[in-house]
């Protein structure tokens, strides 16, 4: 009978899916034996690893997903700057409630202000605490419903319907025709009541018919993103335009 090595038992482990113990094995090991533990506390400590393991790919796994990428924390958030920002809103916002209750978040203002900074920092939240999220412009969910077959747009839809949170960004920077108009209303439509959303625009309500020009869902979309939502208005200059100023000045006071 052949001594099974380290490196044996490690595949088997990975085999069985204990990653972790796998990854960690020698050092388990030495500690289980200076440790003289019991197996009872064995059996407790490789759980604990596993599980702890398997969160963190999971949060790695939807942090990748969620496509939020890089963005500002709230702490870094002036809010003087705004000339209006309902901070009470955004600061219940970030306690995730809306999720739990399946109401729908709406950040309406000018470039510039922070919807989507904002908007980011609710998606990070609403991940670490356990919560598959998509963050993409409204441009690229289109973009990514109007190639496939119909048979792949429905399966793409089931998944855009089945996220904990979605978040739709930059309605209204771009035009679309009335199909495109389709394809978001179907989006927000089959989480309605279910699952919410988070939009941010720099179009009011009443100028959604400007972007997109003949479509006849128009009402109906913005009906139900509404219907059970916290709507928040951002008024004031840009903060990116101030930044680019005072980065402009200093370089002129360097000179």
């Amino acid at each position: 009978m052949t001594l099974q090595t380290s490196t044996d038992l490690g595949s088997r482990l990975t085999q069985i899916g204990l990653r972790a113990l796998s990854d960690n094995l020698d050092d388990f090991l030495a500690r289980a034996t200076r440790g003289r533990w019991s197996a009872h506390v064995l059996l407790e400590q490789l759980s604990a690893l596993e599980i702890s393991d398997r969160s963190r790919r999971s949060l790695e796994r939807r942090l990748a997903l969620s496509g939020i990428k890089r963005f500002k924390p709230m702490a870094d958030f002036d809010w003087d700057w705004p000339a209006k920002v309902e901070r009470e809103v955004i600061e219940r916002a970030l306690t995730l409630d809306f999720i739990k209750e399946g109401r729908n978040v709406v950040m309406i203002g000018n470039n510039g202000l922070g919807k989507t900074m904002i908007a980011k920092n609710l998606c990070h939240a609403a991940i670490l605490a356990g919560h598959s999220v998509l963050f993409r412009s409204a441009a690229a969910i289109i973009e990514d419903l109007q190639g496939p077959s119909p048979e792949v747009r429905r399966r793409k839809l089931r998944t855009y319907a089945n996220f904990g949170l979605v978040c739709i960004d930059e309605v209204g920077y771009l035009s679309f025709d009335d199909r495109a108009a389709d394809l978001l209303y179907e989006v927000i439509n089959r989480r309605y009541e279910r699952r919410s959303v988070v939009v941010t625009t720099n179009k009011a309500f009443k100028d959604w018919p400007d972007v997109f020009p003949n479509a006849s869902c128009i009402v109906t979309m913005v009906d139900r993103l509404t219907h059970h939502a916290d709507v928040t208005v951002l008024e004031g200059k840009s903060f990116r335009l101030r930044e680019s100023e005072l980065e402009a000045e200093a370089r002129r006071k360097r000179k």
